[in-house]
């Protein structure tokens, strides 16, 4: 009583709104930025069972927005890490970590345990499963996505509302796919988005207010604007994911790429002489490559650059997690440079490789 009795003498709420919350099961995929406002706020308001699915660690880099850790959390599954907070901010819920990744052959199995699905992903591949999956388990869907500065949420396949698919039908190309790894973000913007779907969670959960099904709600914290779209349902697009059901744990992540890129891996090329290491990130982005000869070329100035390309070299591209140096391949490939490859890992793996590679190397001599 105590602890709820801000909601509880809410008219709109009361004992018996607070017994729904405390009975409702609510399923937050990701515990990265989006993720962390969801799951601190409906700890917080005591949703009785509140599973946490995540199979990333927690990275110096998480550290500016998503505020559930701190650095005693670096190295640590986030799904684990943040259900040791959550377990400090309230202890009367069940809460439930899955450390590992959300696959199709896992999701329907975890998705009918719950009542409620929200979209913490930062993804394409992932908001596409996590529809699929709700519309055939008839799951609502709370879905945020950020970018840069701006946010957008909806709730999906609610009362027979429209779906993720209804506004987007297909996947995007590969190569045009951004991350905040890649591109920013403010940090608070995941705050306010994730607030506001931990908001649409509570308005199922009690009935009340007005649930943005059929709408989404696009803001942007730099004008503290928002505005409003409507979206219509598609059957088409509903039942042809309806028609996947029956083998849907065999369906491969769908990706849209319309160009074959070649990749590669930094082990098979260490020992390897005549390569042209290329690093297209920004020249402020951390961490910096020492001991390889790279040639840094920012992707937006590559173009302008062709000239630096080796032609007789075979060129890897690399940049914070692999986006941007598939992005910067296509360019090359579209100039007819050939024999290009996009390096599998990112400056951070390339950089303890290699520095496995060097000690080896020393211990050999």
């Amino acid at each position: 009583m105590s602890r709820y009795n801000r909601h509880i003498i809410l008219s709109e709420i009361g004992q018996l709104g607070q017994d729904k919350i405390s009975n409702a099961k609510v399923l937050v995929i990701g515990a990265g930025g989006l993720g962390c406002p969801i799951l601190l706020y409906l700890t917080a308001a005591g949703i009785g069972t509140l599973g946490i699915i995540d199979f990333d660690v927690v990275d110096i880099t998480n550290l500016q927005r998503q505020v559930l850790y701190g650095k005693s959390s670096l190295g640590v599954n986030k799904a684990i890490a943040a259900k040791a907070r959550l377990e400090d901010l309230n202890d009367s819920i069940s809460i439930i970590a899955y450390a590992e990744q959300l696959t199709y052959k896992n999701a329907i199995a975890l998705f009918n345990e719950y009542d409620i699905i929200v979209d913490g992903s930062d993804n394409f591949e992932t908001r596409y499963l996590v529809n699929d999956a709700a519309i055939i388990t008839n799951k609502p869907l709370v879905f945020g996505a950020i970018y840069k500065f701006e946010g957008q949420v909806s709730v999906f396949n609610y009362n027979n509302g429209p779906t993720y698919r209804c506004l987007f039908p297909n996947t995007p190309a590969q190569d045009n796919i951004p991350n905040c790894s890649e591109i920013g973000v403010l940090g608070v913007l995941p705050g306010i988005i994730g607030s506001m779907q931990a908001n649409e969670v509570l308005k199922i959960v009690l009935g009340i207010g007005n649930i943005l099904s059929g709408h989404i709600l696009c803001y942007n914290a730099l004008t503290c604007k928002t505005s409003t779209l409507k979206i219509k349902r598609n059957e088409t697009a509903i039942s042809k994911v309806l028609k996947t059901e029956e083998n849907f744990h065999n369906t491969k992540m769908e990706v849209n790429c319309e160009t074959e890129i070649n990749t590669i891996s930094i082990h098979d090329i260490l020992t390897k002489d005549n390569i042209q290491f290329i690093d297209v990130r920004e020249a402020h982005e951390l961490p910096k490559i020492e001991g390889l000869n790279v040639k840094a070329i920012p992707l937006g100035d590559l173009e302008n650059n062709l000239h630096e390309i080796s032609t007789a070299k075979k060129k890897v591209l690399f940049c914070q997690s692999g986006i941007r140096s598939k992005r910067a391949v296509l360019i090359l490939q579209r100039a007819n440079i050939t024999n290009c490859f996009s390096l599998k890992e990112g400056a951070k793996e390339i950089i303890d490789t290699y520095k496995v590679f060097k000690t080896a190397q020393k211990n050999e001599s």
